[in-house]
């Protein structure tokens, strides 16, 4: 079955901007992995008459109205009571849903549950119940008049949980045969210039399917085919990555991996070899994004921030005529932090940021954004000039981007440039 859905966030929270509607980004991923269309976001504040005109709506373009939020203990956790009542469905106390609140409140806060968190045990006739093991509230699917409906809760943790465990599940049962995605990473090319690349693919692409996704700096693409078995999906997509992976060629750096980072360890860890690190006006980010990931002691030795010429010169050694002479945010001295860091933690490799983040210039008028990447290894160094705009946050994240693309492409024999 193949379900035209809109995602309905409740809260008034969303609509005052104090939070970022994070569970319809997520919730519309995971959708697509499993072929449903998303076709609507809708935000509506906690406010009963409200909520039921946007149901009122969503019905009429939707069969699969999915809500997040809105099911706490709460006077103004109403979600669930409206959507029943202007749906015409009956609410149902289950018992067993108060003893696992209990259960959760004794085993997480030591506490006895109160007497208002009964109201999270009433849930529509006949649905199917899906049983929280992050938090207090459980979501649930019902179908009404050929309207399949899901409540979750809005606290991220416990909407992602419930949708991975057992949303995601329960749409994959409804599905004739199987539906199968890979998701493909890209580096070094902005979207549009990938979708100038892959336009006539992904306007042709029926199933399988290609569609991207933008993310901060890099950009993903999801292949995805539907077929009877997962055999005949992966002989499906076989020719449209192909084609992808040819037209891209060394920007696209993982298929099914998380990030820059994930790929850059495993190749480490396959050689055999270490990592460190010198940051400047990252800030520690590098060794902060590659020790998130499990494993990362095998191969990462550690780092120094050196946010002062202070701590370049006298911890990384980087000589104090090179800073005199070209500044700190320079080509030379982004090769020193590199090599200094590298003598001084005893890694294989060694990889360093220097730049301007902004607001302003720096003393020796580089422009924000003007950043230097080294890199130091046995047999070779290198550096490379970026100009990567303004937004100091942004500078950061792409800065640390390209310092990791730079290994990577180091450790797989790539032009580094």
């Amino acid at each position: 079955m193949s379900y035209r859905a809109e995602i309905i966030a409740v809260g008034t929270e969303l609509l005052l901007g104090n939070v970022a509607n994070t569970d319809a980004q997520f919730l519309s991923e995971q959708l697509a992995s499993v072929g449903v269309d998303v076709l609507y976001h809708t935000a509506v504040g906690d406010n009963p008459r409200r909520l039921t005109e946007v149901i009122d709506i969503a019905r009429r373009r939707a069969d699969l109205l999915i809500f997040t939020g809105g099911l706490g203990p709460t006077y103004d956790d109403l979600t669930k009571e409206t959507v029943c009542r202007a749906l015409g469905v009956e609410l149902v106390f289950h018992p067993e849903i108060v003893e696992e609140i209990r259960q959760y409140l004794e085993t997480v806060f030591g506490a006895e549950a109160p007497a208002c968190d009964s109201q999270q045990a009433w849930l529509p006739r006949d649905c199917t119940v899906l049983h929280n093991a992050v938090g207090t509230a459980p979501g649930c699917i019902f179908e009404k008049d050929g309207l399949t409906v899901v409540l979750l809760p809005g606290v991220p943790k416990e909407c992602r949980y419930l949708t991975e465990h057992a949303l995601i599940p329960w749409l994959r049962q409804k599905h004739e045969g199987v539906i199968l995605s890979h998701d493909l990473r890209i580096f070094g090319l902005r979207e549009p210039l990938v979708q100038e690349k892959l336009a006539d693919l992904m306007d042709q692409a029926v199933n399988p399917s290609l569609a991207p996704y933008a993310k901060t700096g890099e950009v993903m693409l999801r292949l995805t085919a539907k077929a009877d078995t997962a055999e005949m999906c992966e002989e499906l997509m076989a020719p449209l990555f192909w084609d992808v992976k040819t037209r891209l060629g060394d920007y696209l750096y993982g298929v099914d991996v998380d990030s820059l980072e994930q790929r850059v360890l495993h190749l480490l860890r396959q050689r055999g070899l270490t990592l460190s690190a010198a940051e400047s006006c990252t800030g520690g980010l590098i060794a902060k994004r590659i020790t998130d990931l499990p494993g990362a002691s095998a191969a990462f030795l550690g780092g120094v921030v050196s946010y002062t010429n202070g701590v370049k010169a006298h911890v990384l050694g980087v000589p104090e005529e090179l800073l005199e002479e070209y500044g700190a945010v320079s080509a030379p001295v982004a090769l020193a932090m590199a090599e200094g860091v590298r003598r001084l933690t005893g890694s294989d490799l060694a990889v360093s940021v220097t730049g301007v983040a902004g607001p302003d210039r720096d003393d020796r008028g580089n422009e924000v954004g003007t950043v230097f990447i080294g890199l130091a290894a046995p047999d070779d160094t290198a550096v490379r000039q970026l100009a990567l705009g303004t937004g100091r946050d942004r500078i950061r994240t792409v800065a640390a981007h390209y310092a990791f693309d730079m290994l990577r492409r180091y450790l797989t024999d790539l032009p580094i440039y």
